[in-house]
């Protein structure tokens, strides 16, 4: 199984979309600042959504969809969403 992400920092108030098998490993990844896109705004990562897909290229296909919007008030309606 993978999942889709959206991460947001409140230190860099920026969300970060991405994919992975592994979610809990990963936002520790995020949060160490081992990850260039997402290393100013460690560790004050927050998971805030997240979707199961069944395998890796319905997950990327997904994640580019996101991304594609570029539009912060779709990520937030996502978020609000899944509450």
């Amino acid at each position: 199984m993978y999942f889709v992400y959206i991460l947001f920092s409140s230190k860099s108030g920026k969300y970060y979309i991405g994919s992975t098998d592994n979610l809990e490993s990963r936002l520790k990844h995020h949060n160490a600042g081992a990850t260039p896109p997402t290393k100013s705004g460690a560790p004050h990562w927050e998971l805030k959504y997240s979707e199961l897909l069944a395998d890796r290229t319905s997950t990327l296909k997904r994640e580019i969809e996101i991304k594609r919007k570029k539009s912060k008030q779709y990520i937030e309606w996502l978020i609000r969403s899944s509450s």
